[in-house]
């Protein structure tokens, strides 16, 4: 097998003859192969002195034909230019060119036309695609503790995913830089767990770090983001104050763009659920997650659908019954239910030694896929800002069951607020008020 490599100037009729001429021989010899690179005559001198020194050849001119020796454990012979390529081919194959001067020029200016077309397709192309810029605190990974190294194992295990929609991954360990041209911000964890036995002076100490980190990720949000960012505020610790820290500091961004992810919740209230009433937990929908979601919450079934029941009332797939209806127990949902689903990743964490990465992973999912509409789920409980909805103060971030639509969500209104309800609203929004208060102290804390 010969094979040939043939590059030029676009607009060379000398690499236009050379090409009409290996375009014979490959139609006349099987085994003869050859491959064309045509350059643009502005960037053809450059290309070329980088090619002969990355193979330390001598040429000028345009064209250059070398022979690819890689079977033969080269990288490489350099034939020449034009005449030495003819001559090559009058040897060794009895082939020869005849072309007239009028039809190399010719030819030479169809191969430019039909490369400024090409180039004009491709940025055109290139012109309808919007790459989402993603940025996930530790796409484009930050991590402000300097872990290169981490951050480089992670990007590769991304890339290794061979997502098709994936364009780029980059990593950084520099503040400064982040979140520049923003389309999406996923916020994970930071200052570690807000356990619920720790004393007082050691959650002021963790709100304090989590307060000036998220004050200055918000001012940075504000400058560098794009105005249209969706952020996303995940993890198990502190995270409604966290995205109240950004809403409040991100002052020229609508605080609409700021979301406590409370899927992953959701979900492990649907498992439990889905053990206690032996069935999958897919086909529980439309549970609710009120308050402080790593914090004091409560998690409301009075919207609850059942799917597939096994029960004396059954339908088709698409039947639907209320999960209060068919669930008598109301004792075990208002005591034994909520502990359950507040110990279920705790549980989790205990027995893998691991964080439920899995489970965390899909409840961020769950909530890009509603506010881009890839999803329509009929009820989806997040932590919002949303003053005067269920009589919420200002200056927090509280989980309510929402609504998204094109894009945008609103909060679900249609709610029966009991007095028990509407305790346990208050008793939340109170922890959260002293969690953002806290922040407050510690800007004079020593």
């Amino acid at each position: 097998m010969a094979k040939f490599v043939l590059a030029g100037k676009t607009d060379c009729p000398y690499y236009a003859k050379a090409e009409l001429l290996a375009d014979t021989l490959q139609q006349c010899l099987p085994d003869f192969k050859i491959h064309k690179i045509s350059i643009l005559p502005d960037e053809w001198k450059e290309w070329l002195g980088a090619t002969c020194e990355k193979n330390n050849w001598k040429h000028e001119g345009s064209p250059l034909v070398w022979r690819e020796l890689v079977e033969q454990g080269g990288k490489g012979m350099l034939l020449g230019g034009f005449n030495d390529f003819l001559e090559h081919c009058q040897d060794y194959y009895g082939i020869t060119s005849d072309m007239t001067t009028n039809v190399m020029l010719s030819v030479a200016a169809e191969n430019l036309e039909a490369k400024m077309n090409l180039i004009k397709e491709e940025q055109h192309r290139a012109s309808l695609i919007q790459p989402l810029h993603v940025w996930i605190t530790g796409l484009h990974l930050l991590d402000l503790e300097g872990n290169e190294e981490q951050l480089q194992s992670l990007m590769l295990e991304i890339e290794e995913l061979a997502i098709s929609m994936l364009h780029q991954v980059t990593t950084g360990t520099d503040l400064e830089r982040a979140f520049r041209k923003a389309d999406v911000i996923l916020l994970l964890d930071d200052g570690g767990h807000d356990g619920e036995n720790e004393g007082e002076e050691v959650k002021k100490k963790k709100v304090k770090v989590i307060s000036e980190r998220y004050k200055e990720y918000g001012q940075l949000i504000d400058a560098t983001a794009k105005e249209t960012v969706k952020v996303i505020v995940s993890g198990d610790s502190f995270l409604n104050l966290r995205c109240s820290l950004l809403v409040d500091s991100a002052r020229s961004i609508d605080s609409h763009q700021f979301i406590a992810a409370a899927a992953q919740l959701e979900n492990e209230a649907k498992a439990v659920l889905g053990i206690k009433m032996r069935m999958r937990p897919s086909d529980i929908t439309d549970v609710i997650v009120w308050g402080n979601i790593s914090g004091t919450f409560y998690i409301d079934l009075q919207r609850a659908k059942v799917f597939n029941h096994d029960g004396p009332i059954t339908g088709p797939a698409f039947f639907s019954q209320p999960l209060l209806s068919i669930f008598p127990d109301r004792k075990w949902l208002e005591t034994d239910f909520q502990h359950l689903v507040r110990r279920r990743r705790l549980a989790v964490t205990s027995k893998t030694g691991q964080a439920a990465a899995t489970s965390a992973a899909n409840g961020i999912l769950t909530v890009l896929k509603a506010w881009n509409g890839a999803s329509d789920p009929d009820v989806l409980s997040s932590g919002v800002a949303c003053p005067g909805h269920y009589s919420l103060p200002d200056g927090i971030v509280f989980s309510v069951p929402l609504t998204f639509t094109d894009g945008k969500w609103s909060v679900v209104s249609e709610l029966t607020v009991e007095n028990e309800l509407k305790y346990r609203l208050e008793l939340s929004a109170s922890e959260l008020q002293q969690e953002k208060q806290f922040g407050s102290d510690s800007g004079t804390t020593e």
